[in-house]
């Protein structure tokens, strides 16, 4: 009995998680799904097509007797990076696969579903342990591509000169305007970080660890466009004093000045948003910034970014609660009290290992570990991510220069 309810909640949470993506796609054309702007993108049918991949790799070829890939090229076509498994189209011409069709990739995806259901129906054994902890990765892992379809969708939208609408409304009802930054004291000690209960986490959050955390202060809120504004209008992206060496060198050889999705005609100032261009708000969060432009922030406004246990210690003692995806507003609010969803939020804290790290076996070893080197860790969640998605240890991670994705500032400093 407790085996079959297992199978069924796991059932049920399978069928969630997978319409949960088809649905984010329905607001697009046919010609949408095939649009990879930058290289750090991708098109919203292949990431369709990845996750299915990722199941029937790891799931229903190992797993489900007598099992045959739907096509034998979607293997290349549709693996990300595992090097292990096999080779794959390089990842910045993903764009130029107008094959297999959108069609073809739901009947992909129609295909898995059935044969997954009936592999939870069947495994028994010694496969079962193995067969339930890897279709739980892979759905968390689908839940990943989701929040990236939502960013990549917007990018790739921001280039055309329509500037289209992913959804019909914008951000939503403004809130009420952001209060001055209050904030929060903590006293330095050695505190316990990571990983190390019941539920699912990735292998990167683990494992639980003692760590040294110093006398600090953090803002009990984001900051927002208008602060950031008056950091530009101080000449923020023309004093090099202010900038990590990569970083002043990026921004000169980009032309950046202004945060990805700003626009500016005269004296007015608009963003593109998942629900078309509109009027810049000074109290909305400022957003898609890299880790050079918030930690020039920080350095302007005489403080630092957190460290990432800073971080973590305060989202464990609070619920997982905020601006995730599941309000359908793709985009920050105004307000205080934001520590989970609205932004993630860069860390002054390299990506590597915990003490003691080990990461998963055979292939799907690649999944987190191979990456902890050149990037740097965020946290909290943003508003594309699903809020079961989220818990404290959540360590997500992108390179310095990226701001595609939904990225935000919160500052710390010392305690005297």
């Amino acid at each position: 009995m407790r085996g079959q309810q297992e199978t069924e909640r796991l059932t049920r949470r399978y069928r969630t998680v997978r319409r949960r993506s088809e649905a984010l796609c329905r607001p697009l054309a046919v010609d949408d799904y095939q649009v990879q702007s930058i290289t750090e993108t991708s098109p919203p049918k292949w990431h369709l097509a990845h996750v299915t991949w990722f199941f029937e790799t790891f799931l229903l070829e190992p797993f489900l007797p007598g099992y045959r890939p739907f096509h034998d090229r979607f293997p290349y076509l549709f693996n990300s990076y595992y090097e292990t498994v096999g080779p794959m189209q390089p990842r910045p011409l993903r764009g130029l696969l107008s094959r297999p069709t959108v069609e073809e990739v739901y009947r992909y995806r129609a295909h898995v579903d059935e044969r997954i259901e009936a592999l939870l129906e069947t495994v028994a054994g010694r496969d079962r342990p193995e067969v339930l902890a890897r279709l739980t990765l892979g759905l968390n892992h689908e839940q990943q591509h989701q929040e990236l379809l939502l960013m990549d969708i917007k990018h790739n939208f921001s280039v055309n000169p329509l500037l289209p609408a992913y959804q019909a409304t914008g951000p939503g009802a403004a809130a009420p305007a952001a209060a001055a930054p209050d904030w929060i004291e903590v006293a330095g000690g050695i505190r316990d970080i990571g990983h190390g209960g019941a539920g699912f986490a990735f292998d990167n959050e683990g494992p639980r660890h003692r760590v040294l955390v110093r006398d600090h202060r953090l803002a009990t809120r984001l900051v927002t466009n208008g602060e950031y504004l008056a950091f530009m209008e101080d000449g923020g992206y023309e004093r090099p004093e202010l900038w990590l060496s990569d970083g002043w060198s990026l921004i000169r050889r980009q032309g950046w000045r202004h945060p990805l999705y700003w626009h500016r005609d005269g004296e007015r100032w608009s963003e593109f948003t998942l629900g078309g261009p509109g009027p810049l708000d000074p109290d909305t969060p400022v957003s898609h910034v890299s880790y050079y432009e918030a930690d020039a922030f920080a350095r302007w406004a005489g403080r630092r970014l957190p460290e990432e246990a800073e971080l973590e210690l305060q989202l464990a003692d609070r619920p997982v609660e905020g601006n995730f995806a599941d309000s359908g507003r793709f985009h920050p609010r105004p307000g205080s009290g934001q520590w989970y969803g609205d932004l993630w939020e860069w860390t002054a804290s390299p990506y590597g290992p915990y003490p003691g790290f080990r990461p998963l076996g055979g292939a799907m070893g690649e999944y987190n570990g191979k990456f902890m080197c050149n990037q740097m860790v965020l946290r909290g969640g943003c508003c594309a991510t699903p809020h079961d998605h989220m818990r404290p240890t959540y360590r997500n991670f992108f390179y310095p220069h990226d701001r595609w994705p939904f990225t935000g500032i919160r500052l710390a400093e010392e305690i005297s």
